[in-house]
């Protein structure tokens, strides 16, 4: 059985998120395919490493591929299935993904599956999805004809395929109508820059909340990131007060991370925030609430006022630096 994937790709290149999807569709049939909208030059030797035999090229110099339109690109997933008669649909579980993912459900008629996390069963097609902002699982039973599914960011690991392909370059031809423009992307404008480093790929985040007190408070916390070469994750209330900037949130609205090392620092551990740090390797809470969520799902914790232990901590790192 063959398997379609659709590639994000950003700055050319293939996304994380897409090779982490690219992943967990090989497990699900013997044949991976992938659909690109634009040039794929570049792509064609990552993707045959994660196992891709066929790409199937939309040409972007069609006005209704210029910029993405999600009635017009999910036209050209749906024609892409057909050229490769699979059953099995899969997007990133980034906001594109999804949304993408959702028009081509509704073009075939079918249920969707967002943020897939494990195949349960594959005859009949039952796959767990998160719901609740990643605090419950629900599994979900897909269609025959077309199951279409994203998957959640940080599911799996991206590993590349043990046996790499020769991904062949097909062009796709796709038939629009002035109805699948109706929305199209007019300009994108650079996101504030991220002084923090990137929160999504970062190997350890230092997280900040509430209990840090002030939009004077994280020097510590800046430093101890710059110790251990992190990036600073903040909740949402941090943002919301103006402490921070939106671009360091880690949660439901914000960035969802997979950091070997997450230390959160007075912060309560909401729902939404869980949600964003759940698939952290090791969580070390710092907190002066023994009972918060926080610290109860944590692998480690230490009670306390972070301004008397973070200050600690450095002092230490910086001695066995210097050492």
């Amino acid at each position: 059985m063959s398997v379609l994937v659709w590639v994000e790709v950003v700055e050319g290149e293939v996304s994380e998120v897409s090779q982490e999807t690219l992943t967990f569709a090989r497990g699900l049939g013997e044949e991976l395919h992938a659909v690109v909208v634009g040039s794929v030059d570049e792509l064609v030797e990552p993707l045959s490493q994660f196992g891709v035999s066929t790409i199937h090229q939309v040409d972007d110099s069609d006005a209704a591929f210029a910029a993405y339109a999600p009635g017009a690109w999910s036209a050209a997933v749906l024609a892409a299935a057909r050229a490769c008669d699979t059953s099995v649909v899969l997007a990133p579980g980034s906001p594109r993904g999804n949304e993408l993912m959702a028009h081509v459900a509704a073009r075939a008629d079918v249920l969707m599956a967002a943020n897939a996390v494990n195949v349960e069963s594959r005859e009949p097609l039952l796959v767990s999805r998160q719901v609740f902002g990643g605090t419950a699982f629900e599994v979900m039973s897909l269609s025959e004809d077309l199951a279409v599914l994203s998957v959640a960011g940080h599911a799996c690991s991206a590993e590349p395929a043990d046996e790499p392909a020769s991904a062949q370059v097909q062009a796709l031809e796709v038939s629009t109508t002035p109805a699948d423009i109706a929305v199209q992307v007019a300009r994108t404008e650079p996101g504030a820059p991220d002084e923090s480093g990137s929160l999504k790929s970062a190997k350890v985040v230092i997280g900040a909340g509430r209990g840090v007190g002030s939009s004077d408070g994280f020097e510590e916390l800046l430093e101890m990131t710059d110790l251990l070469h992190g990036s600073l994750g903040v909740s949402r209330v941090v943002t919301s007060l103006g402490w921070r900037p939106h671009h360091e949130q880690v949660g439901q609205t914000g960035s969802r991370i997979s950091p070997d090392l997450y230390v959160p620092c007075g912060i309560s551990g909401a729902i939404q925030h869980w949600a964003g740090c759940s698939s952290a390797k090791t969580i070390l809470a710092i907190n002066n609430d023994p009972d918060a969520p926080m610290v109860t799902r944590a692998h480690y914790a230490v009670i306390g006022d972070l301004h008397e232990i973070v200050p600690a901590i450095n002092e230490e790192i910086r001695r066995r630096v210097a050492g």
